[in-house]
């Protein structure tokens, strides 16, 4: 079984080079899609290596996940709004590389246990998904996530992984996870991550 959460300090050898490439990269509001706060870049950053040290360090064999913003990097400043909240990453395992400078780190990214049904994630086994009442992973993520997305009420912050300037956490995508809020005013003061979504490489056969 995979571990639920895994934090890597000093994971770049060169992150001060990383971030520059990753400042260097556009980022147009005007092409934003999607519910996120902050603009997302308009093509990945490059990290020689990348799926086979994490495949290494996990201990199963991952690629980027097919559909989604793998190696995109996203710039989140102070006045930043998303339209939603705490959330799950449709995929095998999810990665998040800080690349804000210490003296900028800020918040972290945190993760909650929803109050009304006790869940920490969305449940593997449908046994858990009918003891909860639901029938399918499906109609749980409408009901919890979905549905109460926005409202802090309805979620207890249960631990914060703090940002720290080229720390790598990678960590089961259904945990119900949030970012902690942009800062700073402009791109070089501004809240700056390297996004990772892996989807697990099955050997021939496997189902």
């Amino acid at each position: 079984m995979l571990p639920s959460l895994i934090v890597i300090d000093n994971f770049l050898k060169d992150p001060f080079a990383a971030r520059v490439k990753a400042l260097g990269l556009n980022y147009d509001p005007a092409l934003k899609k999607g519910n996120y706060p902050g603009t997302l870049s308009t093509r990945p950053l490059e990290i020689q290596g990348l799926e086979a040290l994490i495949s290494k360090q996990i201990g199963t064999a991952v690629q980027p996940a097919p559909g989604t913003s793998h190696g995109f990097c996203r710039l989140t400043l102070k006045q930043d709004k998303g339209r939603t909240g705490v959330h799950i990453d449709p995929c095998f395992y999810s990665g998040i590389l800080y690349l804000s400078l210490p003296e900028h780190c800020r918040g972290g990214t945190d993760f909650y246990r929803h109050r009304r049904t006790g869940l920490e994630s969305v449940p593997k086994l449908p046994t858990e998904w009918v003891k909860h009442g639901y029938s399918d992973p499906n109609a749980l993520i409408e009901d919890v996530v979905n549905k109460d997305t926005f409202r802090s009420s309805a979620w207890e912050r249960v631990q914060r992984v703090p940002m720290r300037f080229n720390r790598l956490i990678l960590f089961d995508p259904w945990l119900f996870h949030d970012a902690g809020p942009g800062f700073g005013t402009d791109p070089d003061t501004g809240r700056l991550v390297s996004l990772m979504f892996f989807d697990r490489i099955r050997a021939s056969g496997e189902i």
